[in-house]
């Protein structure tokens, strides 16, 4: 399977930080704006200045519904993403979050 999201290498690094925690609730950031595409979607934060590419509407619907749910893995049923298929999405979505597209529930902006 293809990777789900394309992202600048720096944000890849910052993602290895080990913050990003599936069973917990996240969303988006305030500040990140997101384009669907054909393709999937481009979020763009406007704080950072960083670009993101989705590369799936899969991808675009667990991470428009993350705010709906309790934890990352709900969000990912809602979307249809079955149990065995979470580990790209959780690693795209470890991405965003290393890159401040996603912040947790309970986190000011």
């Amino acid at each position: 399977m293809r990777g789900l999201l394309t992202v600048p290498a720096p944000a890849q690094a910052a993602a290895g930080a080990g913050a990003f925690d599936p069973d917990r609730g996240w969303r988006l950031h305030a500040q990140v704006a997101v384009r669907p595409e054909p393709f999937g979607a481009l979020l763009y934060h406007f704080g950072t200045r960083k670009l993101s590419f989705l590369k799936n509407r899969t991808i675009l619907a667990v991470v428009r519904s993350l705010a709906d749910h309790p934890d990352v893995r709900s969000a990912c049923r809602a979307a249809g993403v079955d149990d065995s298929e979470h580990a790209p999405y959780l690693h795209a979505l470890s991405v965003l979050a290393g890159s401040h597209m996603l912040v947790p529930q309970e986190a000011d902006q």
